[in-house]
């Protein structure tokens, strides 16, 4: 980046944005430009103000619950804007002052320096499937919350479910027959009841909705190979792909580790060597669907038949990695409960390697061409 760079750090909130801009000398000026209004026309107001012929303009800021939004919108009119994350942005440790201001002047200072790494920004048609993944999920943690009111209300009512509790079929029957000496009560117990179905029909139909648009995304085929992996369900193939999006952007499958925060922590100092439980960086959505998965490995290598079903249209060499997977996590998961490691823990070290085979087969299968 030559000289006639100016670097713009932009401070993004709801309703307005603070902008600062770095002069592309290393000992140019950082100055605030001013706050303007969260939207599209003022921004293009700056734009043009600090566009030159001979000046190139790099804009940064930080990923938050605005979205993408303003990169697409100046990378779309030929500006380079990149997006990094907060987590990942240097602070110096005796800062105690944050304003909106400061914040903008350093990023558009660390930018100039190359202190920024951009976070990968996912194409809107990949957000939107993401978008419809996220809806399902909500709509999955709503459902235990709403049993769990509904179980409270029979706790408090004295009502004891005579067999093994479970949301089973006899169950049901067995809550639609109580009765209560009182019209609120039933009232109560309907609503409680309503509020179960409601969701599950909820999640039924953002399921379905996946399943109808899932053949058309350019990554279909990319999640079809993936539920060759044994614990890797439809939903939890979906929900992977519109979560990581492209995945031959890690060169390694370690950076996908670290990146998802399934690699081990470390304080180390001299001949002191320290390490800890997972970082827990990067994506906590992702995270939680390979610990889920990651259970499945508890029994011996197999292939039932639905899953020699989803495997019957998949190239050989996606099979053979899932194959391998089965034989690798299985193995592991049986020794390291041998070695006395609780339950939880293993299937945390499993779902890490679940990642490396999971980077594996995306490589090995190419998206719909546009």
């Amino acid at each position: 980046m030559g000289n006639r760079s100016m670097f713009v750090g932009l401070d993004v909130h709801k309703e307005t944005i603070d902008v600062s801009i770095a002069e592309g000398d290393r000992q140019g000026e950082v100055r605030h430009y001013g706050v303007i209004a969260s939207d599209l026309e003022p921004l293009d107001k700056v734009v043009r103000a600090l566009r030159a012929p001979d000046r190139r303009l790099h804009f940064v800021y930080e990923a938050g619950p605005c979205g993408f939004g303003i990169h697409r919108h100046l990378t779309s009119h030929g500006e380079d804007c990149v997006v990094v994350s907060p987590s990942m942005i240097p602070k110096r440790s005796g800062d105690r002052i944050k304003t909106d201001r400061r914040d903008s002047q350093m990023l558009a200072r660390l930018h100039r320096a190359g202190e920024l790494r951009a976070i990968y920004i996912p194409e809107a048609g990949d957000e939107a499937m993401r978008d419809l993944v996220r809806a399902r999920e909500d709509a999955v943690v709503v459902g235990p919350q709403a049993k769990y009111r509904l179980k409270a209300f029979l706790l408090r009512q004295g009502r004891r479910y005579p067999g093994r509790e479970g949301w089973t079929l006899p169950y049901r029957r067995w809550l639609t027959d109580l009765s209560f000496p009182s019209a609120p009560q039933h009232i109560a117990l309907q609503e409680y009841r309503d509020a179960i179905a409601e969701t599950e029909t909820r999640i039924d139909r953002l399921t379905e909705q996946l399943r109808q648009l899932a053949p058309t995304w350019r990554w279909a085929p990319v999640v079809a190979a993936l539920q060759a992996l044994r614990g890797v369900s439809f939903v939890t193939a979906v929900a992977l792909v519109a979560e990581l999006g492209d995945l031959t952007r890690f060169r390694h499958p370690r950076e996908l580790m670290a990146y998802l925060g399934l690699v081990p922590s470390e304080y180390s100092s001299g001949p002191s060597v320290r390490r800890g439980g997972i970082t827990k960086a990067g994506n906590p959505h992702v995270r939680r669907l390979l610990a889920e998965a990651a259970w499945a490995y508890q029994g011996i290598p197999r292939i039932g038949r639905q899953h020699a079903y989803r495997q019957e249209a998949l190239p050989k060499v996606v099979c053979d990695i899932a194959w391998k997977a089965q034989l690798r996590l299985t193995a592991r998961f049986k020794r390291l409960v041998a070695r006395g490691k609780a339950k939880p823990k293993v299937a945390t070290a499993i779902a890490r390697e679940l990642s490396g085979f999971v980077w594996a087969i995306a490589r090995e299968v190419s998206p719909t061409p546009r």
